[in-house]
């Protein structure tokens, strides 16, 4: 494959909001690109700090249902019609996956290069968006939409309770998906200009 052709993946990757309960591919491939994502994206000093779940059928439906109740605790009632919406909007989709960071991990990094202690927290998070990366356009190169959300750290507990996860696995984002249903809005850019110096 051609950079070029990479590179066509990454700005096809757009964020979709308009999701079915359709998939376009099986579970196993499903999990099949998580596992390759996981197995071979990046991270700092090899440390696969990276933990991921994935959500299908009825899990995934418990997760925007306890996300749900949980906003609806906290958001204001006259509030709330569009939080719910919004919590259809990703529940209307074929799953959801779960991209968490294993802070044992991280914390051992810390404790045998307390040089760069303060880096790993750091460098833990971009590992995990190099996952999320990976995983998004991906799934979408195979035809479905996904978006990228972050209800922690208000799902977190309840997250870990239902599933049953250790709890140094500390959620980073939710990302749900489906067969796209509307297109994706319009995206703008700044001036790459003002982005990218080039010095020779």
């Amino acid at each position: 494959m051609s950079s070029q052709a990479f590179l066509e993946a990454v700005k096809a990757r757009r964020s979709y909001y308009g999701i079915s309960k359709e998939s376009v591919i099986s579970d196993e491939k499903i999990v099949e690109i998580v596992e390759h994502a996981v197995l071979h994206t990046p991270s700092s000093f090899n440390s696969q700090s990276a933990r991921v779940v994935v959500l299908l059928g009825d899990n995934h439906d418990k997760l925007w249902d306890l996300t749900t109740n949980t906003l609806r605790a906290i958001v204001a009632a006259d509030q709330f019609e569009a939080t719910e919406q919004k919590m259809g909007s990703f529940k209307s989709g074929y799953g959801t996956v779960l991209f968490f960071e294993d802070k044992t991990v991280v914390d051992g990094l810390m404790a045998s290069f307390p040089a760069y202690a303060h880096n790993f927290p750091i460098w833990s998070g971009h590992a995990s968006g190099m996952h999320q990366l990976v995983v998004w356009t991906a799934l979408e190169k195979e035809g479905f939409g996904a978006s990228l959300q972050h209800y922690n750290p208000l799902i977190d507990e309840e997250v870990k309770k239902t599933w049953s996860l250790p709890d140094s696995w500390q959620l980073v984002a939710q990302m749900p998906f489906g067969k796209p249903t509307a297109e994706p809005g319009e995206k703008t850019f700044q001036p790459i200009e003002e982005r990218v110096k080039v010095f020779k």
